[in-house]
């Protein structure tokens, strides 16, 4: 289940619909047939087959359903019979929206993908800096580049700490990230 919105929702709820979404084995499929898929994801997370937008948000969801990071750095789209390569401008997500509960080390950040999916701030999923782009792990080498109004949202919170908790995890977000 994609969700659009965050605010109609209590951080409970939106914390159990993280801990809900099921996710493909990706990892265990080893297809020996690969190709290209013709796709690419642009910087600011939309989807492109041969050059045109995929305005299908269900397709998006779909295909990022199947997004794995191989071992050389590259992207693929992977099913159990086939491997097709996908091109990624920066990272494959956008971290569009932030909800926040509690307060100090008891703080809980939940951010919404632009494909709907939701990720918890936490030692499995750390925030990072890279020079000065911030970016959310998502999972097995996937990150979310949060976006700027998102990020902001994120500093005014550490602004007193130099960083933010979340999930019992210190994240700092000054220069030495």
């Amino acid at each position: 289940m994609a969700v659009d919105d965050l605010s109609r929702l209590s951080l409970a709820e939106i914390v159990a619909l993280a801990e809900a979404q099921k996710r493909r084995p990706v990892e265990q499929w080893h297809p020996e047939r690969c190709g290209d898929s013709a796709m690419r994801i642009a910087r600011d997370g939309s989807w492109h087959h041969e050059g045109r937008p995929i305005a299908r948000p269900e397709l998006v969801r779909l295909f990022a359903s199947i997004l794995r990071r191989e071992p050389d750095g590259s992207y693929a789209l992977v099913t159990p019979a086939e491997r097709l390569a996908i091109a990624v401008e920066d990272a494959p997500f956008v971290a569009v929206e932030m909800k926040c509960g509690g307060e100090g080390r008891a703080r809980t950040l939940v951010f919404r993908l632009n494909t709907g999916e939701l990720v918890v701030a936490g030692p499995d999923h750390p925030l990072k800096l890279d020079g000065a782009r911030p970016y959310l792990a998502v999972r097995a080498g996937l990150d979310a580049l949060i976006a700027r109004p998102v990020y902001y949202e994120l500093v005014e919170l550490g602004l007193d700490d130099g960083g933010v908790w979340s999930g019992g995890a210190f994240f700092a977000l000054g220069g030495g990230a």
